[in-house]
């Protein structure tokens, strides 16, 4: 691993997950048996989809897939990841930032960009839920920095959308910031058939809330989650469904191996400056958190959550999605081999 500067270390260290981790065949190997396993139930939801969704349209109209909004000049081997140590979240994502060649390498001047945040629940930001606001308001005054246009924030929450974002303190983060919250009304929602997929076709996406946008952001909290082992960048596509999404949680690593497929950001940010370590992903108490003082920036999704599983103290072949995913070319699993930098904390 590459490191740019040097200081305190921490107890979440990535690379220490490296003598135990599986070589890249492995992987791949079992990513592709899990994939396959996983993926055979596909139709019984299908079946359990009734179409009483938010704006489940007819076939006809149906959608393929959502664009695609990652940049070619880090795709596959050339993506790029920072890991930065450092309890300031403002901080932390500027030299993340910083060290994969500053926010104009993403954002250009007249962007439209929009930022997939976790306001999941109705819960407020110290309890490590949803993503922190802190963190938007610095995101969203990078995007500008760098000449965006417009700056929007969405998602579709678990609870009253409007309770969410406003008790996770996002809707002051995008009133402080000058950026636009995009509530998950029936009309941002149409129907998306993944090509290939076996569980997302003819489902409600939240697909309008990407009309115009031509650049978007991932932003979510590194979380224990007790159905799927671990809830970072992937798992927080979940929020882009709509309809009766709780029956996916019976193959919750077949809907996600999908979401992977489905939305290609063009930059993610996962945010472990506390992380909950148990009780997953909606946690409430204090005693589920720990501060882990990691910001992860990258291009590859696959490789950010992976990643952010060293902070949660896990491997990859304990959370079958990620490994999916790989298999599927979301990404790779192997971050170690696209050289991250590391910032480390006081530099």
């Amino acid at each position: 691993m590459k490191s740019t500067e040097h200081g305190n270390g921490t107890a979440h260290d990535p690379d220490l997950l490296l003598k135990a981790a599986l070589t890249r065949r492995d992987f791949l190997t079992r990513a592709a048996v899990a994939s396959g396993l996983a993926l055979a139930s596909g139709g019984v939801f299908a079946a359990l989809y009734d179409g009483s969704g938010p704006s489940a349209l007819p076939p006809e109209k149906t959608l393929a897939g959502l664009p695609d909004f990652s940049l070619p000049e880090f795709a596959g081997p050339k993506a790029r990841v920072a890991i930065v140590r450092g309890p300031d979240r403002a901080q932390t994502l500027g030299r993340g930032l910083d060290a994969l060649g500053g926010i104009g390498r993403f954002i250009t001047k007249g962007d439209t960009v929009l930022i997939k945040v976790n306001a999941a629940f109705a819960s407020p930001p110290s309890l490590g839920a949803t993503s922190h606001p802190e963190l938007v308001v610095a995101l969203v005054a990078q995007c500008k920095q760098a000449g965006a246009g417009r700056v929007l924030i969405t998602d579709n929450p678990i609870h009253n959308p409007e309770s969410c974002f406003e008790l996770a303190g996002l809707a002051e983060a995008a009133r402080q910031s000058g950026a636009k919250i995009l509530l998950p009304t029936e009309n941002l929602f149409a129907s998306v058939s993944l090509a290939g997929g076996r569980l997302i076709q003819n489902w409600p996406v939240l697909a309008k809330a990407f009309d115009g946008v031509n650049k978007v952001l991932a932003v979510a909290p590194i979380k224990d989650h007790h159905r799927a082992g671990a809830s970072m960048i992937l798992k927080n596509w979940y929020g882009l469904l709509g309809g009766r999404r709780s029956v996916f949680h019976q193959d919750i690593n077949s809907i996600i191996a999908e979401l992977s497929m489905l939305i290609r950001p063009t930059l993610c940010i996962l945010d472990g400056t506390t992380a909950m370590l148990t009780n997953g992903p909606t946690g409430g108490s204090m005693a589920d958190l720990a501060a882990t003082n990691t910001m992860i920036v990258s291009t590859d999704p696959v490789a950010a959550d992976a990643a952010g599983l060293s902070v949660l103290g896990r491997a990859p072949e304990e959370v079958p999605y990620l490994l999916a995913a790989q298999a599927m070319g979301a990404g790779t699993v192997n971050y170690q081999g696209l050289d991250p930098v590391l910032v480390e904390q006081g530099g």
